[in-house]
């Protein structure tokens, strides 16, 4: 990942809000993130048993059908009274989109006390240099916060209107995105790939 040329990298998603962010964190690779839509990469399925799992198969398919590089994402939120669900299925909870995600998680909780209701958001991203790379570039980041009885915040995507973070005293969906681009699980993974890949030659 040296020198001046402009690199395309594929990101294995369809999510914009993905798209948008991980283009602004990775902006310093010198390199253009394109989606997958772009190339016909059709839907996956995503039947791995932890984020890492899933990402590879994400990442996979999006280097064969491009046969650019790929970096996939694989991320969600985990809720320690929920035994860590929604887990890898965040995306797919209620099978309604984000509005029922939230309501779903609302109705687990409801009730609960603050104490009990400890969270953290999980990102998992893979870089693989083609489909058959053996050695994979792996990244996580974690963001430790608490699921509050009532969404605030416009900003953001997902359950990010429901997750309180501690240390900004507010929603993720309350943080302007230079902010929530700097702290959050997908930051801080990253952070750690944008380190990975400036040192693999």
């Amino acid at each position: 990942m040296t020198g001046g040329e402009q690199r395309s990298i594929v990101l294995a998603s369809g999510n914009q809000g993905k798209l948008r962010e991980l283009g602004r964190i990775l902006a310093p690779l010198g390199v253009t993130l394109r989606a997958q839509s772009d190339f016909d990469v059709p839907e996956v399925a995503e039947d791995g048993l932890s984020f890492v799992e899933n990402a590879i198969i994400k990442a996979r398919a999006a280097c064969q059908h491009s046969g650019l590089p790929a970096i996939a994402d694989d991320s969600g939120l985990e809720v320690d009274y929920l035994d860590g669900a929604p887990g890898i299925h965040s995306a797919r909870y209620s099978g309604e989109g984000d509005a029922g995600n939230n309501a779903k998680l609302l109705r687990a909780l409801e009730g609960l006390p603050e104490v009990q209701r400890t969270a953290r958001f999980q990102c998992v991203l893979v870089y693989l240099r083609h489909a058959q790379d053996p050695t994979p570039l792996i990244c996580q980041g974690s963001w430790e916060g608490r699921i509050l009885e009532a969404p605030r915040g416009e900003q953001g995507f997902g359950y990010d209107p429901l997750f309180f973070v501690p240390e900004e005293g507010c929603s993720s969906a309350e943080l302007p995105p230079v902010v929530k681009n700097r702290i959050s699980h997908r930051a801080r993974a990253s952070a750690a790939l944008l380190e990975a890949l400036g040192q693999r030659r």
